[in-house]
């Protein structure tokens, strides 16, 4: 299974990257994910769900330690792996 997953993290701070943000942006550009895209409003990565999962247990705890208040996720299927 594929999944995509968005999220953002919280609190804003739209004149410099705060430090949860660089932590989640980190996590996703590490992990065996497809398709990363990162963003001031949002953040979105695509992979097999072993990967997506991994990398949302690992943004969660590693965000929240960094600092984030919230972290707001969505995860969606997306289609079938190729295999």
């Amino acid at each position: 299974m594929r999944l995509r997953v968005e999220f953002t993290t919280e609190p804003f701070d739209l004149d410099e990257a705060p430090r949860h943000a660089v932590v989640a942006r980190e996590v996703v550009e590490a992990a065996d994910l497809d398709a990363v895209d990162v963003g001031p409003f949002g953040n979105t990565a695509e992979g097999s769900a072993d990967a997506v999962l991994g990398a949302v247990d690992a943004l969660l705890r590693r965000t929240l330690a960094a600092g984030a208040t919230r972290v707001t996720l969505q995860v969606n299927v997306i289609g079938e792996d190729q295999g």
